[in-house]
């Protein structure tokens, strides 16, 4: 009874973690600026990528291959704002028509 009990918690993330994707693609899609483009995609691919290696995680079991599933999500955890964020001052900083988008916070 508890492998049926991993098995449909296992098919559970890896649907919310795919549809976290799916909703990034259509964010990703449907939104025409940058900015808010790059929200869609970082923002679906935390949730969805810790949804789908959980899941992972669970049908693997308490194993080495879970220590490992872990560590890429923490590593990507670290990376993907910092690349987001790099990515969003560069659209700042080269963007001649932001002023038209985004409102500009002017200290």
């Amino acid at each position: 009874m508890p492998e049926v009990i991993r098995f449909i918690l296992f098919c559970a993330l890896l649907a919310l973690g795919l549809g976290f994707m799916l909703s990034a693609l259509i964010g990703v899609n449907r939104f025409g600026f940058s900015l808010n483009r790059l929200h869609a995609a970082s923002v679906g691919d935390t949730m969805g990528l810790g949804c789908i290696v959980l899941a992972c995680a669970v049908k693997a079991g308490l194993d080495a291959v879970t220590l490992k599933f872990l560590l890429v999500y923490a590593f990507m955890l670290l990376t993907s704002p910092m690349s987001g964020h790099l990515i969003g001052l560069l659209v700042y900083r080269t963007d001649r028509s932001i002023s038209r988008e985004a409102g500009i916070w002017k200290p």
